[in-house]
């Protein structure tokens, strides 16, 4: 059974930035494709990032030049840094492998 369990999440002021992190385990981490998704309240889950097997990235466009998602194969985790934050990137953040599992979620507000 693959687990994935997010944590880092919390409240930020504007500007600020914070470090996510999911730990996966019950799976081979390393061949799978990892993704960071979020959801606003009365929005559509979307996607933030991903990140490949090899390393290869790819970014919404509301965060590029500010979020960078990497991954620790040694240590089964994937993290999102997230600098500059901005009100509107409050959401629930997940994190997600590519045959499907997510993990419970992280709340990230950002106000003053």
């Amino acid at each position: 059974q693959v687990q994935l369990v997010e944590s880092g999440g919390g409240l930020v002021q504007p500007g600020g930035s914070l470090r996510l992190s999911c730990a996966a385990s019950g799976s081979i981490f390393s061949i799978y494709t990892m993704a960071w998704y979020r959801q606003a309240p009365g929005k559509q889950r979307e996607l933030v990032a991903r990140i490949s097997s090899g390393g290869s990235t790819i970014y919404a466009d509301s965060v590029k030049g500010r979020f960078t998602i990497s991954r620790d194969n040694a240590k089964n985790t994937v993290s999102l840094q997230m600098n500059n934050l901005k009100p509107e990137d409050t959401a629930v953040y997940y994190c997600n492998n590519q045959i499907g599992y997510w993990g419970q979620g992280t709340q990230v507000t950002v106000s003053s």
